[in-house]
This record gives structure tokens, sequence and C-alpha cells, in this order.
């Protein structure tokens, strides 16, 4: 008799459900993990609440989830690399390794990439959120026996604070804005930290998650909704800013971060949004460098690599695990930016 498990799928906005579903079986190069944890990601909210994002559009039911860690429980014969027993996070991008982004070292641009929790081609790539993951061995990166599964889990998106700091360049000695401060941008100040940045200001609207930046390496904070005069105190004498590290995907934001850059800074955009209109005469006046950040690829074994080392402390930025039968409940949680940061399903919960 084949495998089941029980997997957390999305039909439609607003109904999420937990079902029993093949768990399918290992084949060569590839493992079996059972899951014990997985944070909700922005991405997995925007299927709960709207049934996709922008075009991107639910067209059967889908398996959520991409951020997720747990054990080895089975190994195919040929798999060296773990072995039953090894505490895992599982990187949840599979790029396809053959077409010419792949060829030339840019993995994450992948022509035909497959990642979890993905409605972007049909069928959908089915998500990690489930009880037992086959998966293939290569995207299993150690966890060390001290380090809890649940920060195991945040490897995910601390790659892609990672990333974003990777395109900005050295920042030793520099002066780091991060505008935004969800799950993404805490991690981003988390990133910066551990990356040698001299000073790092975060801003937000909301008070409850500048103080999740504080705890994660920020030396300040704004709140820009009741602090009226920062831009003005920032933007000073050409701006402060070394490096920005936009993450709220916010038009305003950005356009205030352009101000308080200084000359030659760099911007990188890594926060999602819609249109937006740029002062040219500031971009070209201060001769500012603007790129995009976009998912990541050796930065998820970064990641795990500085979790076991201890090199960062992510506790601050979970603020609950819930049962997975209560998996509602969570996203409803993680949708409430006043209360919660990151919110992590746990799979392992017998009573799930």
């Amino acid at each position: 008799m084949r495998m089941r498990c029980m997997c957390v799928v999305i039909h439609g906005p607003n109904d999420l459900r937990v079902e029993e579903q093949d768990a399918g079986e290992i084949g060569p190069g590839q493992v079996r993990v059972e899951v014990a944890m997985g944070g909700i990601c922005g991405s997995d909210l925007h299927y709960f609440r709207h049934g996709g994002f922008g075009a991107i559009r639910l067209q059967q039911p889908m398996v959520l989830g991409h951020e997720v860690a747990g054990t080895v429980a089975e190994v195919a014969p040929d798999v060296t690399s773990v072995k039953v027993g090894d505490r895992v996070a599982v990187n949840p991008s599979r790029p396809c390794g053959a077409c010419r982004y792949c060829l030339e070292g840019l993995p994450n641009q992948c022509l035909d990439m497959r990642f979890y929790g993905s409605a972007m081609r049909m069928p959908h790539v089915q998500g990690a959120f489930r009880n037992a993951l086959v998966c293939d061995a290569v995207q299993c990166v150690k966890v060390a026996d001290h380090v809890p599964l649940s920060l195991a889990a945040l490897a995910e998106p601390f790659a892609v604070g990672l990333h974003a700091v990777s395109r900005a360049g050295p920042l030793i000695g520099k002066r780091v804005l991060v505008s935004g401060c969800g799950p993404i941008g805490v991690l981003a100040v988390a990133a910066a930290r551990v990356h040698g940045a001299a000073e790092i200001v975060a801003t937000d609207v909301v008070e409850a998650p500048l103080a999740v930046a504080s705890a994660l390496g920020a030396d300040r904070t704004i709140n820009a909704a009741a602090d009226a005069g920062w831009v003005e105190r920032y933007g000073a004498d050409k701006g402060t800013f070394d490096v920005m590290i936009e993450c709220s995907g916010n038009a305003r934001a950005l356009r205030d971060g352009l101000d308080v850059m200084r000359p030659r800074g760099v911007v990188v955009q890594l926060g999602l949004g819609g249109d937006v209109s740029l002062p040219q005469n500031v971009v070209v006046a201060k001769e500012l460098s603007i790129c995009g950040s976009f998912r990541f690829h050796a930065e998820f074994a970064l990641a795990v690599q500085l979790i076991n080392a201890g090199r960062v402390d992510l506790r601050p930025a979970v603020t609950r695990v819930f049962p997975m039968r209560d998996a509602n409940l969570a996203f409803e949680l993680a949708g409430d930016r006043q209360r919660a940061m990151k919110v992590l399903i746990d799979f392992a919960d017998e009573a799930a």
C-alpha cells in the first residue's frame, strides 16, 4: 500500500483545507522527509486571501508552502549526501540546470523553474506543507542538532534577505536603510548585520514590526507614519545611506528612500508592488544604482550555515506555532501585521 500524508491545500480564496493525499514514492537521488515545521510566506497568504496574485491564479487545488524543515525518514540507494535521521532544511527551488540562465550561473532566473507551492505553471507545482515530503537529496541542507527545526524553517526567507544583501555589494562600513519590516524585511536586517553593516536603520508604518527589526539587529527604527520629518533629516547634505534594501513594494517608501540615499548609493528593490514612477532627476543627479533581487540560490545553504553556527538568532521573528489542524487560524494570524511576524505550522503534531 502506498504511503499517505496530510497536507494543507488551498482550493480558492479563504478555502483552506487539511486533506489526506498520496505521499508519493522516492526515486533515484531522492529522499522522504518527515516535515516538522513550515513557515507561512506572503505568497501563501495571497493564495489564501485572493486565490493568487497579479495574473497568477489558482486553476486547481494546490498544496501550499515552501519554507520547511524536518527529518530524513527514507533515502534512495544511490543517495550518500544525507542519511535517515538527518535533520534538514529543504530548499524549495528546483532549477532545471540546463537552460541558458542555469548554465550562465543564474539558476534563480531558470526558464523551467519548479518552485514549491506555485500556480505560475499548469499543472501547479505542489507545495511542501505536508507531513511527508518526497524531494531530491540535493535540496536538503543538514541542520545542526542544537538548532530547533522551527528556526531551520526560516532558512528560506533568510536566504531571500541574504541574496538582496549580495546584490548590494560589500556592506562593511556602510550605512544601510531597510524599508518595510515584514518577515523578509526583518530578515534582511539580520542579513545586513551579519555582513558587517556599520549602521542599520529600519522603517515601517507599524510599531510592532519595528520592535522585531530592533531585536534582529537594527540600530535605529523609524515609524514613517508618525515621524513626518525623517526624510528631511536623513536627506540633508545629499543623503545619509549607502544602501537601501526596499522590502515593502510601496511607491512612497521607494521615493522617500531615494531622497535619503547618498550619491552613488545602491538601491535594492526586493518588495513587490505595482508600477511605480521614479524621480529621474534624483536618480541621475545622485548617480544612484537601482537593482532588483529575486529569490536566491547559493544563499540557501549559507542561511543554514549561519543558523547552525549561531551567527544569527532568528527567534524574535517567530510569533507563534500552530498544529496543522489549526492551519486556518495560523493563516489568519499570519495576515495580521499588528500581531504577527512569522507564523509556523507544526506538521509533526500528533493530534493533527
